[in-house]
């Protein structure tokens, strides 16, 4: 079946074996999946990885590779600004960023 998408999307030369081992190789050079999904789209000419078959998530998950979730990139933002306002105590951009980040965390 995959094979069958990308042979439908006639201008997109990639298949999916490919593919992996592109999104594979840009995780591995510490790339998030939002950010290789716009290399793909800007470099490669790939506007979605859904188009030829798989999610770059799902691809990286049969790969056995951990992605962060949001909520885990956000608890990590928020241990990093708690550490920072120890020291600035009177930094209120960064007390206002951290508001809105519990935020997040408390509404997820």
């Amino acid at each position: 079946m995959t094979e069958e998408k990308a042979e439908n999307t006639g201008w997109i030369k990639m298949k999916l074996p490919e593919l992996e081992k592109l999104v594979i190789q840009l995780h591995e050079e510490g790339n998030s999946p939002e950010k290789i999904g716009l290399i793909l789209r800007d470099k490669h000419g790939i506007p979605k990885a859904k188009i030829i078959g798989k999610r770059i998530t799902s691809i990286l998950a049969d790969a056995k590779i951990h992605v962060p979730g949001q909520k885990e990139i956000i608890e990590k933002k928020v241990n990093k600004i708690e550490s920072h306002l120890s020291v600035h105590k009177h930094d209120y951009t960064a007390k206002r960023s951290l508001f809105k980040k519990r935020w997040i965390i408390a509404k997820a």
